[in-house]
C-alpha cells in the first residue's frame, strides 16, 4: 500500500500535468460548424422545492462566514448549503436532487443574496445531471429570477433562468422555496 505522501505526490503530478495530455490537434483552439441535424436544442422545464434549514438538529445550511462585530447588519454573512430538492413542499416528499453551493448576503441596503449553487439531480433521466446557478436573489421579492449559467450531464451547454418563490419561512431563517426552472440545452 502506497504511503500518504506518495499518493499525494501522484495526485499533485496528475493535477499539474494532466492538461498536457489533453490537446486539440496540437492547436490552441479549433472551431467546427454545428448544423441543426447534428444537435437539436431542447427546452426543459423543471419544478421542485428547495428546503433550506439553518436551525435545529439537522441543518442543511451552515453559516461559514460571519461579518465583523463592528459591521452593520448581516452584510457578508455566508452559508454553505446541501439542501434537499423535493417534488412538493412537504419535507418528506420525494427527493429529486440536492442544491449544493454557497449563498451570501451581498447587499448592504436590503436582503439580497449572491447565489453560487448547483442543482444536482438524482431522479429519472436527470440522475447525475446538474444545473449551475449564479446570480442575485432578492429574498423579499415575491418572485425572483436568477440565471442558469451552465450544466453537466444531460444539461451540457445549458442556459436559462430559474424563478424562485418562497412558500414558507420562519424567524430562524428556515425556508421552503418553489423553483420553476427553464433551460435550453443540447
Amino acid at each position: 500500500m502506497a504511503s500518504f505522501a506518495t499518493q499525494t505526490l501522484f495526485i499533485l503530478f496528475l493535477t499539474l500535468f494532466s492538461t498536457f495530455f489533453i490537446t486539440i490537434n496540437g492547436e490552441f483552439s479549433s472551431q467546427s460548424p454545428i448544423t441543426s441535424t447534428e444537435r437539436m436544442a431542447k427546452m426543459t422545464r423543471l419544478h421542485f422545492y428547495f428546503h433550506d434549514i439553518v436551525d435545529g438538529k439537522n441543518p442543511t445550511a451552515m453559516k461559514i462566514i460571519r461579518p465583523p462585530n463592528n459591521s452593520l447588519g448581516s452584510f457578508g454573512t455566508t452559508f454553505m448549503v446541501d439542501d434537499p430538492l423535493t417534488e412538493s413542499p412537504e419535507p418528506n416528499s420525494k427527493l429529486v436532487g440536492r442544491a449544493q453551493g454557497i449563498y451570501a448576503l451581498a447587499s448592504q441596503h436590503d436582503v439580497g443574496l449572491l447565489m453560487v449553487m448547483n442543482f444536482a439531480f438524482s431522479e429519472g433521466i436527470y440522475n447525475g445531471s446538474a444545473l449551475s446557478i449564479l446570480g442575485w436573489n432578492a429574498v423579499f421579492h415575491t418572485v425572483r429570477e436568477m440565471p442558469i449559467v451552465g450544466g453537466s450531464g444531460l444539461f451540457r451547454f445549458a442556459h436559462g433562468y430559474a424563478l424562485a418563490k418562497t412558500v414558507w419561512f420562519n424567524q430562524n431563517g428556515d425556508a421552503v422555496v418553489e423553483y420553476n426552472v427553464s433551460v435550453v440545452h443540447y
